[in-house]
């Protein structure tokens, strides 16, 4: 169970990893010593998975998102494992859900434009084992785009 401090520390870091620990301590009330040592407790504990820099789609030129629905031929155990291994080893999917519903998989990437993501169906997502039919959304407004997480 986490406690005040630690829930804070996890806010704080939400909104930026890369402040110093003094900065941190000195944002949750606590010596930079005792700061230092929650984040190495909560590291080990899991809380805290990793530290990322969230870079601008539009500058590295691929500002097109989609999110696409797939829908597997069979819906077996070897099916999935084969999908989900081909799925991890293309660059332009940046999350991939299996999911309860109409269909199996809910896969949002990133592509330059309507033309790249032609190309990424056809070649790379398409080519996958497994693959019977796909649904694209391609998104015209990011209304909210967040990583972080409620912590209450």
């Amino acid at each position: 169970m986490l406690d005040k401090i630690s829930k804070r520390i996890l806010a704080e870091l939400q909104i930026d990893g890369r402040m110093s620990n003094v900065e941190l301590a000195a944002r949750v009330c606590l010596s930079p010593a005792a700061c230092l040592e929650r984040v190495r407790k909560l590291q080990e504990a899991g809380y805290i998975l990793s530290y990322t820099a969230q870079l601008n789609p539009q500058m590295l030129d691929v500002a097109l998102l989609v999110f696409i629905e797939v829908v597997l031929d069979r819906t077996t155990p070897d099916v999935f494992e084969s999908f989900k291994r081909g799925v991890k080893a293309v660059p332009e999917v940046l999350e991939c859900h299996m999911v309860a519903g109409g269909f199996d998989y809910l896969v949002k990437a990133r592509v330059k434009d309507m033309n790249a993501y032609r190309h990424f169906l056809g070649k790379s997502l398409l080519q996958l084992n497994g693959v019977r039919e796909t649904h694209t959304y391609a998104v015209m407004e990011e209304v909210k785009n967040t990583t972080s997480l409620p912590i209450h």
